[in-house]
Order: C-alpha cells, then sequence, then structure tokens
C-alpha cells in the first residue's frame, strides 16, 4: 500500500496530498471505486450532490475496511440549493446518502453569481463547521475577487479551492492568489480530460526519462506545485499507478516543459457557467 504525504490547511486539518474523484461514476461503480483505492492507499475521496453518486461513496467508505478517522471525504453544494437555510437542508440530505456522522469537507460546487446566494450558502457553512458537522468548509470554481468577497462579508476564508487545473490550463495566477490566502488547491481534471495532453510529447518524453506514464508526470507536477489533484478511475490498476507520483521528482525544466503550452480552459467559466 502506497502512503500519500499530508497537507495542513488554514483550520489546522490535514489533506491527503492526491484523491480519488468519482465523477462520473453511479452508486455501484462509485462504491467499488472507493473500496479499491481505500484497498491501495487513497485516504481522499471526492463526490458532490449532482454526481448522484454519494450514497455509493458513503458504502465503500463503509465497506472500505479503513477507520473513518483516516478517510477525508468531500462533497459539494449543488447550485439549486444556494441560500443560507437550503444550503443546511441541503447538508443533511448530503449526509443522509453518505451515511456519515460528520463530513470533512464540504465545498459550494459553482459560485452562481447570477444567483448571488453564495455569500448566503457560505455563512450556513461556517455554522456547520462551528457545530462540528463538517471538519473544513471550502469552495470550488471561484474567483479571487468571489473568495475576497467571502472574506470581506464574513471574515472566513475558504480551506480549499477545488479548481479545473492541468498543464493546459496552469492557473498560476489564481494559484498565487492561493498562497497568498493560505488556500490549498486542489485540482479537478487534473488530466486535461476530452484533450491531447497525455499525447503530448514534452509530456512523453519527461516520462520515458523517469521510466513512468505521462500521467504520472502530469499527476506529479500537480503536486510539486503544491496542489492536490483528485483524477478519477474506477480501474485497480490505474488507480494504484496514479498515486505511485511521490517516487520521482521533476526537475525545473521539466516542470516548465509539462506546462509550456496553449493555455485553454476545458470546463465551465466561473464567471458565468451555471450548474443547478
Amino acid at each position: 500500500m502506497i502512503s500519500i504525504p499530508t497537507h495542513t490547511l488554514n483550520d489546522g486539518t490535514a489533506l491527503p496530498a492526491l484523491g480519488l474523484g468519482t465523477w462520473p461514476l453511479d452508486d455501484t461503480a462509485a462504491e467499488q471505486a472507493v473500496r479499491t483505492a481505500l484497498e491501495a492507499g487513497y485516504r481522499l475521496i471526492d463526490t458532490a450532490a449532482n454526481y448522484r453518486n454519494e450514497t455509493g461513496v458513503g458504502r465503500g467508505v463503509a465497506g472500505g475496511g479503513v477507520p473513518r478517522e483516516e478517510i477525508v471525504v468531500t462533497t459539494k453544494l449543488p447550485g439549486r440549493h444556494h441560500g443560507y437555510e437550503e444550503t443546511l437542508a441541503s447538508f443533511e440530505e448530503s449526509r443522509g446518502r453518505l451515511g456519515l456522522d460528520y463530513v470533512d469537507l464540504y465545498l459550494i460546487h459553482w459560485p452562481l453569481p447570477r444567483v448571488d446566494k453564495y455569500v448566503d450558502s457560505w455563512k450556513a457553512m461556517v455554522k456547520l463547521r462551528e457545530e462540528g458537522l463538517v471538519r473544513s468548509i471550502g469552495v470550488s470554481n471561484f474567483t479571487a475577487a468571489h473568495i475576497e468577497r467571502l472574506e470581506k462579508e464574513t471574515g472566513v476564508l475558504p480551506s480549499v479551492n477545488q479548481i479545473e487545473l492541468h498543464p493546459l490550463l496552469p492557473q498560476d495566477e489564481l494559484r498565487a492568489f492561493h498562497e497568498r490566502k493560505g488556500i490549498r488547491t486542489e485540482s479537478w481534471s487534473p488530466l486535461g480530460h476530452g484533450s491531447d495532453l497525455l499525447a503530448d510529447p514534452a509530456v512523453a518524453s519527461v516520462a520515458e526519462a523517469h521510466g513512468v506514464t505521462p500521467a504520472q508526470v502530469v499527476l506529479r507536477w500537480h503536486t510539486q506545485l503544491g496542489a492536490v489533484p483528485i483524477p478519477k478511475s474506477a480501474d485497480r490498476g490505474r488507480q494504484r499507478a496514479n498515486l505511485d507520483v511521490f517516487g520521482f521528482t521533476l526537475d525545473d525544466a521539466q516542470m516548465s516543459a509539462v506546462a509550456d503550452r496553449s493555455r485553454r480552459r476545458i470546463g465551465g467559466d466561473p464567471e458565468v457557467h451555471e450548474e443547478f
């Protein structure tokens, strides 16, 4: 079993340096994926209400043979439940589907600026943390301006911002903002899902130099940036390979080579994207 380093978040809790994504697995596939991931050494599991697999993830956690306190379970608030009371109710629905007494990390999935209720949701999440129902609170797909507004209106910064991050979209400015604010960056779509990133000659060359796969090179790139990638895989062998990225190091030239390419976003733009 592979041992994973951890980061200490700004609230004092620990976050593993790499985790398992579960979108778009259904409940049955998610349960099995979580079980095999825990067996391999994963201790960070990522889901969301909108993935519609929280029940399966919860079953995987319960049946994975790992003490609950060793596992960091993340889920996310859907856009349709933005608002103070709505967030509290939505959290209880998620907690019920997961079958957990508490959730380790709860995120606002998208800011939905047009709806303009994310500050109200954030206040509810602060309450959930104060009550011990959530260990850490954070956001997903938030810009620096969105986060600054949270800080201004509540005095509470997120512990995590989970964003689209991969060598096609390195997010240099936002990562630097996170660093200044003490916010940990998490990477969704860390392997550039749907792109030709893993077939890129520069990535392949670095992989050959280290005797690893292109995916391992890209995940190592994330961890050396200090970001926490959450690649999705239901395949036992690929899960293990994705986790096995802490035994080699990319030098500065290799880090630059991996990210030296055109910048493009694969997912939605946080300023306008709406997901309910």
